[in-house]
């Protein structure tokens, strides 16, 4: 049977070896090391016990990934054979001992000997007084967000290039002074620790495997960024106990319409161009749905967690192509089979269903070019926008009908504005959009307009209809002309 022992060697000095360790050393036939550049490689030549090295593999791999895979291929192989011995820094985080378990063939033993971590070593050298930490390879920092509220150990920065990485990582949460505690190389029996800058931590002397980096915890006050779960607490600490009253008031009614109008800013930002602005407005709508999470949460209803949960599930339900079996290659193909996963997933077995389905709180426009468009799904539309266009003079009389007469002409000149929305829809263009583009022409043409008859002395009041219209033509003409 293929026999594998993993053996922690501990962060440096052969006095962290624990005493299962040392005896597991002691009695190993065919001992290998994952590197030989480990000080705990001095003590056992001294002691006589013979071992070989994986260094050569550093070599030969461009991926950490590639390499691990490779190093624990090898091994089984070699336990194919006869039992080995395999020493690592920390079994536990090591990568090598990661594809061990993944590869571990039927029947095959895997046995991982503990010991102390870097972790351990490093936190206590740095004195960083805490009720837990995240440990993270240096190769493996851009994997993970990391919560400043706690503090974390970047461990095995291995050369100047991957600190500059880590670096850059942490900067966009932490920012660039941020206290960071370096632990020089294991290798040094005078290893002393420094606190530094952020900003230098690939600006040190020199790096190797045991080289590792303590970043204390930041309270709120000390930072200048935030991430989400800062976003989560702060909102925990405005609606709790003791917290702001406006904010413990609101329900998910009375903040409703904050939802839509910070969603319209944010859309503005976009229209602008203005990516600073943009960033500042998508806070806002975030803001919306962490409060409303909050609500919820002290309700009882739901948490973050459930938005989070639900939102994600939702993608990998609705992205076969991705996360599935499905194979789609364009745009129209992904959206084609968007619906059809959202008809199963909702039951739908009717289009009126699916017509049903586009929400009532959508703007008016907005919600009949859905509609319209979820029904042109089974066919029924126009095939051009010209063709739709005779509807428009069709309701548009009727509309006129119901005028002449003296009777409530609102639903017909509903029909008018749906069909409206037909013929921008197909003529590719955004009904929502055009209103609000053709608003905005008509605040610019007026103000215009205005400015021209004052130029001349006169008032707006007062004046004819016929008299500003032709005011208004000049205006037109003249942007035409433009």
């Amino acid at each position: 049977m293929s026999s594998i022992t993993v053996v922690t060697l501990g962060p440096g000095s052969p006095n962290y070896l624990t005493r299962q360790a040392e005896k597991a050393l002691r009695d190993a036939r065919h001992l290998i090391l994952r590197t030989a550049r480990h000080r705990t490689a001095e003590w056992l030549a001294e002691q006589g016990i013979a071992f070989r090295d994986l260094d050569g593999y550093y070599e030969r791999f461009d991926s950490f990934d590639d390499m691990h895979r490779a190093m624990a291929e090898a091994l089984w192989l070699e336990a194919g054979n006869h039992p080995v011995t395999f020493a690592v820094q920390d079994a536990v985080l090591d990568g090598a001992v990661r594809c061990l378990r993944e590869l571990k063939p039927d029947g095959a033993a895997l046995r991982v000997i503990p010991g102390i971590s870097a972790a351990d070593v490093a936190l206590s050298e740095a004195d960083v007084a805490c009720d837990g930490w995240l440990t993270v390879s240096a190769s493996d920092i851009a994997k993970v967000t990391p919560d400043p509220a706690w503090p974390l150990l970047i461990t095995e920065i291995d050369d100047r290039i991957l600190a500059g990485e880590v670096k850059l990582r942490l900067s966009s949460l932490y920012g660039d002074e941020a206290s960071v505690v370096f632990c020089p190389s294991t290798a040094k029996t005078s290893r002393k620790p420094l606190r530094i800058a952020l900003c230098e931590l690939d600006r040190q002397p020199s790096y190797d495997h045991t080289v590792c980096a303590v970043v204390p915890p930041a309270d709120l006050m000390s930072r200048d960024r935030y991430g989400f779960d800062d976003l989560v607490r702060i909102m925990a600490a405005l609606r709790g106990e003791g917290g702001c009253p406006w904010d413990r008031a609101q329900t998910h009614e009375t903040l409703r319409k904050y939802l839509l109008e910070e969603a319209y800013e944010a859309a503005g930002a976009i229209d602008d161009g203005d990516m600073d602005h943009l960033a500042d407005e998508l806070g806002d709508v975030l803001l919306q749905i962490v409060f409303h999470a909050d609500i919820g949460r002290s309700a009882g209803e739901f948490d973050i967690t459930d938005v989070t949960t639900a939102v994600c599930r939702k993608m990998i339900r609705r992205h076969t192509h991705i996360f599935g079996s499905d194979h789609c290659e364009t745009a129209e193909e992904v959206s084609g089979n968007w619906e059809k996963i959202k008809r199963e997933e909702r039951h739908q077995k009717t289009q009126s269903e699916v017509l049903r389905d586009v929400s009532a709180a959508l703007p008016a426009l907005t919600r009949a070019a859905k509609v319209q468009k979820k029904a042109a799904q089974v066919g029924f539309d126009w095939n051009t926008a010209a063709e739709a266009l005779p509807k428009v003079t069709e309701e548009a009389g009727e509309a006129l009908a119901e005028i002449d007469a003296g009777r409530d002409p609102a639903m017909e000149l509903g029909d008018l504005l749906f069909a409206c929305v037909n013929v921008a829809r197909l003529a590719g263009a955004d009904p929502e959009e055009a209103l609000s583009a053709a608003t905005a022409k008509f605040i610019r043409r007026f103000g215009r307009m205005e400015a021209a008859i004052l130029a001349e002395g006169k008032q707006l009041q007062g004046m004819t209809l016929a008299e500003m219209d032709a005011y208004w033509d000049l205006v037109k003409a003249e942007e035409n002309q433009a």
